[in-house]
């Protein structure tokens, strides 16, 4: 699936069983909210605190579509088409960084 696809269905899966969506400021919090999932699984599972039994059953990819999803829904709500902005954001990012990393000491 592209992400311009991803985009669709997204909206198609609002307009069918989600009646409307959430306002932007709404969706802004919700995405907030889905992002401190994924980062407890990683805190607890990958990082320096330990895994609670409630949290060893956490789908880190579930949690990370979570988050996919809300961001897909504020891009369908404020006009971004995804897939534009993040061939513009790759560019940016090569022009800029395409020495950088290589020179980086702390990176080898």
């Amino acid at each position: 699936m592209t992400i311009e696809e991803a985009q669709l269905q997204v909206d198609q899966w609002i307009k069918q069983y989600g009646v409307r969506y959430f306002s932007e400021l709404t969706n802004m919090a919700v995405l907030t909210e889905e992002v401190g999932e994924v980062a407890r699984i990683m805190a607890r599972r990958y990082g320096d605190q330990s895994e609670k039994d409630s949290d060893k059953d956490k789908d880190l990819g579930d949690e990370m579509a979570d988050v996919l999803w809300v961001l897909i829904c504020l891009a369908n709500q404020t006009g971004v088409n995804l897939t534009e902005a993040f061939k513009k954001n790759l560019d940016k990012k090569t022009s800029r960084d395409s020495n950088r990393h290589h020179q980086n000491l702390k990176l080898k």
